[in-house]
């Protein structure tokens, strides 16, 4: 059998993924009360356009959620029992229809947690590290699919009203703080897949938090404040940039998922990331492909803000905008750069949950049929290997590895 290096599940990591739980429910309590809140102001248009936005965001995360399941080999003793359940009487497709996959990740994730604290399992603590790996891929296509367009929603509301109340401007920063947020955890999670001396420290998580919060928000503030001046252009914009988007997402020949429908659902959800942000897909030359995209993005913001300048009556409150915006996004690219120089590991060696063969010899007993590490890792009493999430650790390959040295580091195949 294959064996493998097992992953740490520290209570941090469990505290912050039951923090995750909390927005989760926190944001769908938020989206209940936007729509109530438009309702009562017979908003109808704008109830429309939420309503969209969730169902549409919600659908293509649960495919997502779905598709990783149908991915994984058919066990007929699941590692959890909420698995076991479901499997056995055919309802985690129901579950998925219904739109409540991410629940049950929220769960088996809080399952498996408990136990490994009480078994203390290096196996256990892997498979916890493997479904928090999925939860925050899913957390981050939420984030760009609902979170980043609402947050564009919200400002432009505030905006078509000429209102900026206390509660707005708590909301409209809240949801951008969510939104980086989102992004940080993400990042987190690429972290696990180096060795421990490189595991991510909180004071380059609030560097990669803070720059992200600076480059995310003045662009959806560009979007919001075109959209106050120019309603009717924003789909149509939209459209205009996410097709070479996802060209371009294409021709980067990302192997995310492992079907071909997958992998081209990928590319579209990945486009609309670029439109918001920068998310890296593949390997090498990050850095130009980096440079192109912010470049891309400050004439794109450039220009529609121009566009909104023109249909101003004075000059003096644009400028005053504009020049928020342009400092933000300075801002946030010098703190990149920081986070770069000083913050990001320098060449390190990636775990893969892989034994290398020189250990496998050396008589490593993580995986060893005598240790008690193997025994009793599933509901029926036999053996479960520890598992690396494939699809996040070729995410961190592309993050981490130097570009001249990507071509040496295999991937992870399921």
């Amino acid at each position: 059998m294959e064996r493998r290096l097992p992953f740490s599940y520290p209570v941090p990591d469990f505290l912050l993924t039951l923090l995750g739980l909390c927005l989760f429910l926190f944001d769908v309590a938020l989206d209940l009360h936007l729509i109530a809140s438009l309702c009562l102001e017979s908003a109808y248009r704008l109830v429309t356009v939420v309503v969209a936005l969730l169902l549409s965001s919600s659908v293509l995360v649960h495919i997502f959620s779905w598709l990783w399941y149908s991915y994984e080999n058919p066990d007929p003793d699941p590692e959890t029992r909420i698995e076991h359940f479901l499997r056995r009487y055919h309802l985690l497709g129901a579950f998925h229809f219904f739109q409540l996959g991410v629940f049950v990740r929220y769960a088996t994730v809080m399952e498996i947690s408990g136990r490994s604290f009480r078994e203390k399992r290096d196996w256990l603590e892997g498979l916890a590290v493997y479904h928090t790996h999925d939860l925050s891929m899913l957390r981050l296509f939420e984030t760009f699919l609902e979170s980043a367009p609402q947050l564009v929603l919200m400002i432009y509301i505030i905006v078509h009203n000429g209102e900026l109340g206390l509660l707005s401007l708590v909301k409209a920063s809240g949801s951008a703080a969510s939104i980086a947020w989102s992004v940080a955890m993400y990042h987190r999670s690429l972290r696990s897949f180096l060795p421990d001396k490189d595991k991510q420290d909180w004071g380059s998580s609030v560097v990669y938090f803070l720059w992200n919060l600076l480059l995310i928000t003045p662009r959806m503030a560009a979007l919001a404040l075109f959209a106050s001046s120019f309603p009717c252009y924003v789909v149509a914009h939209f459209l205009f940039l996410w097709v070479p988007l996802f060209l371009w997402a294409w021709l980067q020949r990302t192997d995310f998922m492992d079907s071909v429908c997958g992998e081209f659902l990928y590319r579209a959800v990945v486009g609309i990331i670029w439109y918001f942000s920068w998310f890296n897909v593949a390997k090498g030359h990050t850095f130009m492909r980096s440079t192109i995209h912010h470049a891309f993005i400050v004439v794109d913001s450039g220009l529609l803000l121009w566009l909104w300048w023109q249909r101003q009556d004075s000059v003096d409150k644009p400028l005053v905008v504009f020049s928020v915006i342009a400092s933000s996004f300075v801002l946030g690219l010098l703190l990149k750069i920081t986070y770069y120089k000083c913050f990001h590991p320098k060449n390190p060696r990636l775990q893969t949950g892989l034994l290398t063969e020189a250990q496998s010899r050396e008589g490593d007993t993580v995986d060893s049929p005598d240790s008690p590490a193997v025994m009793d890792r599933s509901i029926g009493g036999r053996e479960a290997p520890v598992r690396a999430n494939k699809r996040m650790r070729n995410l961190a390959t592309n993050f981490y590895s130097p570009s001249q040295e990507r071509s040496e580091i295999p991937t992870v195949r399921a």
